[in-house]
């Protein structure tokens, strides 16, 4: 659990994601520490990107709502693939893909609405902040650490948090929504 850090220090930039459970986000955990060491985010899924919001109550009130109407469901992860135009290295989605596509659209709206930079593509990180000359070898310590995972690659989300970013690079849990409530 993240460390609260002195009122002050916190930003208006808010996120709305869905930790991974045990033993993948520790393996995930550790591999992000590897192949980016000093990475301090846990292992997650977005659901909303980073985004500043003009009032974070209503925001995390249109949240709650709108996650009451999803039932929890099923992810799997897939192969390590790459964001080639931001030198991101991911975990792919295979199962729950849409299902997480259809729960953005329908959080992405409101006072939570945001005009996102790239199109909606859920994932999970595994490096990014790293040059395109940092790619390829990022990307195959990646695959290789990826295939020596032997527990269950899927999990099920039926919970997302609601996130705020400080000036010192970390993020503060605020609430935690169940689906389907």
């Amino acid at each position: 659990m993240a460390v609260d850090p002195p009122l002050g220090s916190r930003i208006n930039l808010f996120s709305l994601v869905t930790y991974l459970p045990e033993p993948l986000a520790g393996f995930i955990d550790n591999l992000r520490q590897e192949l980016v060491p000093g990475c301090k985010l846990r292992a997650h899924v977005t659901l909303l990107v980073p985004r500043p919001l003009r009032d974070p109550d209503a925001a995390n009130e249109h949240i709650r709502e709108t996650l009451r109407h999803f039932k929890p469901f099923e992810v799997q992860l897939n192969d390590v693939d790459i964001f080639t135009m931001t030198s991101v290295v991911f975990v792919a989605i295979t199962k729950g893909f849409e299902e997480l596509k259809i729960m953005h659209e329908a959080l992405n709206a409101g006072p939570a609405s945001f005009d996102e930079p790239f199109p909606y593509h859920p994932h999970v990180t595994l490096a990014q902040q790293i040059s395109p000359a940092q790619v390829p070898g990022v990307y195959e310590l990646a695959h290789l650490r990826w295939a020596e995972f032997r527990h269950r690659r899927s999990f099920l989300i039926d919970r997302a948090v609601f996130v705020q970013a400080t000036n010192l690079n970390t993020w503060i849990d605020l609430e935690e929504h169940p689906l389907g409530c």
